[in-house]
């Protein structure tokens, strides 16, 4: 299809962005054709009068579990029972599939267009980014990294990290992440907020330090880059010391940290949204126990302590937010972009850049995505208000454009329990 948005409020991505005004976007198939004066002849395409409405580009959300709906839990769940049980027998593994697909829809209709998945049931994910781009149905472009690593005890071993008790085992499963076109390699170091059995404990070191090196060292040898899961200093040094490429969370950070950051260069990604329901939510609500609700505040704090030293010393940062977490739903991205400006101190226009070209930088997909600019993927979304004056409005995004493939009304179902409790903290 050939599209020409009209009358549209242009903010294109880039760092400095500001408002673009009498401008109107060619799209001819999946690319941005052209952008010229709006009072280009548009004969040969279909017009779309944005009426003065907001044009930006899609959303990129780089820490994605599409297994997961975010619903809020009682207790804790067997997840790899769970997982066995999925994958029992042909009709669940099906459910488990359309489960992954629809997940991927409801990102696309929220105003992501580009997700970054880092832990996977089985090979969904990789099944998923082929059918859509092979144009069997709609959704976001996915960068993906099917199951990740973990170890005995390891942070999410068993459920979307497969189990490796050597870097042999580590090795073969690399090995069938390239013959499935996996697009990165994730590995889990430390444990977690719900891993955890003690206070102060939940990023304690799951991985050695010599299977993370002989991981990353193969990973690098394929051409991948390795994202970790990290959720302590002790942590986040073990994995850049060995080859890490991003790290994933964060954790407070001293100068040994920020020169392995830098000697690496290594970025962060920062996921404030998982952490915040353990650490501020009354237990009450959250159901979650003295425990947790001390080291879910450990973590968010490091988190944005992280965040924060990252920015005072030029070391890249991107943001994703944990989708499948408890109380993380797969349509709530934007909250991200406000809790960054929130808690870490940073404006709109930053978030905004961040959760676009900059994250598509460090994905590196920014000459296809990340910006409005000719050339690029028509990977656009539409907002009623300026997202630099007010980020609530990607709440509600009005029209989603993903590689060329028009959403006119796109829509969620949301959680009302969730948008209650979560929208007291924006």
């Amino acid at each position: 299809m050939k599209y020409a948005l009209i009358n549209g409020i242009i903010l294109d991505g880039t760092k400095e962005m500001e408002p673009i005004l009498n401008k109107t976007i060619l799209v001819n198939g999946e690319k941005i054709e052209d952008i010229v004066d709006s009072d280009r002849d548009l004969t040969g395409y279909e017009v779309i009068d944005l009426e003065g409405k907001y044009l930006l580009p899609g959303l990129i959300n780089m820490h994605v579990h599409l297994a997961g709906n975010g619903k809020p839990q009682k207790k804790q769940r067997d997840n790899t029972k769970l997982v066995n049980l999925l994958f029992s027998n042909p009709l669940t593994a099906n459910i488990a599939y359309r489960m992954v697909k629809n997940y991927a829809r409801i990102e696309l209709n929220s105003g992501v267009t580009t997700i970054r998945t880092v832990g996977g049931l089985k090979d969904l994910d990789s099944r998923v980014r082929d059918e859509i781009n092979a144009k069997k149905y709609s959704g976001p472009r996915i960068l993906c990294s099917n199951e990740g690593i973990s170890v005995p005890g390891g942070h999410m071993a068993g459920s979307v990290a497969i189990v490796a008790h050597s870097f042999e085992e580590a090795k073969k499963h690399i090995d069938h992440l390239k013959a499935k076109k996996a697009d990165l390699v994730k590995v889990m170091i430390t444990g977690g907020v719900l891993d955890a059995k003690e206070k102060g404990t939940p990023g304690e070191m799951k991985m050695a330090p010599e299977l993370i090196r002989e991981i990353c060292d193969y990973a690098h040898e394929l051409g991948y880059k390795v994202a970790a899961h990290v959720e302590s200093s002790e942590g986040v040094k073990a994995a850049l010391q060995n080859g890490v490429d991003s790290i994933e969370h964060g954790a407070e950070p001293d100068k040994e940290t920020i020169d392995l950051f830098k000697k690496r260069n290594a970025f962060l990604i920062t996921t404030l949204s998982p952490a915040l329901p353990y650490a501020l939510f009354d237990r009450s609500v959250s159901n979650a126990s003295e425990v947790e609700q001390f080291n879910g505040d450990f973590v968010f704090r490091g988190i944005i302590d992280c965040s924060k030293a990252a920015l005072k010393n030029n070391i890249p940062m991107g943001l994703g937010n944990d989708v499948g977490c408890p109380w993380i739903s797969q349509y709530d991205f934007w909250r991200e972009l406000v809790y960054f400006t929130k808690y870490v101190g940073v404006d709109n226009r930053f978030a905004l850049y961040t959760a676009t070209l900059n994250n598509a930088k460090l994905a590196g997909i920014d000459a296809v995505t990340g910006s409005i600019e000719k050339g690029k993927d028509a990977d656009l979304i539409v907002t009623d208000k300026n997202p630099l004056d007010d980020l609530h409005t990607l709440r509600n995004v009005r029209m989603v454009m993903a590689r060329g493939d028009l959403l006119r009304h796109p829509s969620v179902k949301r959680n009302p329990i969730v948008d209650q409790e979560l929208d007291k903290f924006i």
